[in-house]
């Protein structure tokens, strides 16, 4: 199979994504910075390995799940620009991941954090 872009090139297109959605994502920005504020905590509370992959995981599923989220939506748009139930039932299937990856996400955080935090109190 042969590549249409160099490696470099596609490194690019992949950054130029990332780009806009922070440009443009209120949703995708909210994430990234609870994610940050996250592993900021973490070297605070002085994670293990075994935590610090749990951690990276689950913030990596929620903004991967986001991306896809966006892409989604930004398909349904392009090829379907009137309102369909059928296009409307794609976009909310698509944020409904992000809900399960983010309310997953808080579980495994508060798994992760309270133990500490209390630990910490005492």
């Amino acid at each position: 199979m042969e590549h249409k872009h160099p490696l470099l090139k596609s490194f690019e297109f992949a950054l130029s994504g990332l780009r806009g959605i922070l440009l443009q994502e209120r949703n995708f920005k909210i994430q990234l910075v609870i994610g940050i504020f996250a592993v900021i905590l973490g070297f605070v509370l002085n994670l293990s390995l075994a935590e610090w992959l749990d951690l990276v995981i689950v913030i990596s599923l929620v903004l991967v799940f986001e991306l896809i989220n966006t892409a989604i939506e930004e398909i349904v748009d392009l090829i379907s620009p009137q309102l369909q139930d059928k296009a409307k039932i794609a976009k909310d299937v698509a944020a409904g991941t992000v809900l399960v990856a983010a309310l997953g996400s808080v579980v495994v955080g508060a798994l992760l954090f309270i133990p500490k935090i209390v630990s910490l109190l005492k």
